[in-house]
């Protein structure tokens, strides 16, 4: 996306001094502790740090699966913390993809049924017509009615990947998405996703081990202890 364009725009993801605290036996523990993050919209970002730091937290709460005990969450320009359930659920399927490490694709359904869900949701009545364009957009046109058990994880991947782009969002969300995949299927697996993002120009925010993918991406933001610990600075736009 042109970098004018994207500063002109409000960001895709802006948090302020978010925190996620849950009870437990032992009292309450802090997940994520002060959170303060903008992302631009059509921006690529790469979110690392070990274990436990609070990465797929930060993706639950981003994507409204999870709410903020404390702090202001805004995705699309929506203020998440005054949203329904039902509100979230249609921001998601609308306007958010996400592609999990294991897939959550539906054992009884076929591809082109899985992929179809979010559309049906969303009572389009090209759901299984767009979900057709987006099989073969990633290359499975001749899987659409194998179950995913039928499948190898690459494929299985790509059917979640599909499902999740199929309604043309906005912002993409990736946890680990080659987490389950040998290196490489993994790599034939991101390269689509990336391939995926520019063409639609939407905002990327991808959780990851693999310090060669942070490298694709627009910068990095790196997590310890439920805590920002570097912003990570922009990649320069190439200059002519």
């Amino acid at each position: 996306m042109d970098q004018t364009l994207k500063q002109s725009q409000p960001p895709a993801i802006k948090l302020e001094g978010v925190h996620v605290t849950l009870p437990s036996r032992a009292g309450p523990v802090a997940i994520l502790r002060g959170l303060d993050l903008s992302v631009a919209a059509g921006e690529a970002i790469a979110v690392v740090g070990r274990s436990g730091s609070g990465k797929s937290t930060l993706l639950l709460i981003v994507a409204g699966l999870e709410r903020a005990t404390d702090g202001e969450v805004s995705v699309l320009g929506a203020d998440l913390s005054v949203m329904s359930e039902d509100d979230l659920a249609r921001l998601r399927a609308a306007n958010i993809g996400i592609v999990f490490q294991s897939f959550h694709l539906v054992p009884t359904m076929t591809a082109l049924e899985n992929v179809a869900l979010p559309l049906e949701f969303l009572d389009r009545d090209d759901a299984f017509a767009a979900a057709r364009v987006a099989l073969a957009d990633v290359g499975l046109s001749h899987r659409e009615t194998h179950f995913p058990g039928q499948l190898s994880g690459g494929e299985q991947q790509r059917v979640a990947m599909a499902r999740a782009l199929a309604p043309k969002p906005s912002l993409i969300l990736a946890d680990e998405p080659t987490g389950n995949l040998d290196e490489t299927t993994g790599a034939e697996v991101m390269d689509l996703l990336f391939t995926l993002k520019e063409l639609s120009g939407a905002t990327l925010l991808l959780i990851t081990h693999d310090r060669a993918l942070t490298k694709r991406c627009d910068r990095i933001v790196t997590l310890a202890n439920g805590r920002i610990q570097g912003a990570g600075a922009k990649r320069r736009e190439p200059t002519s």
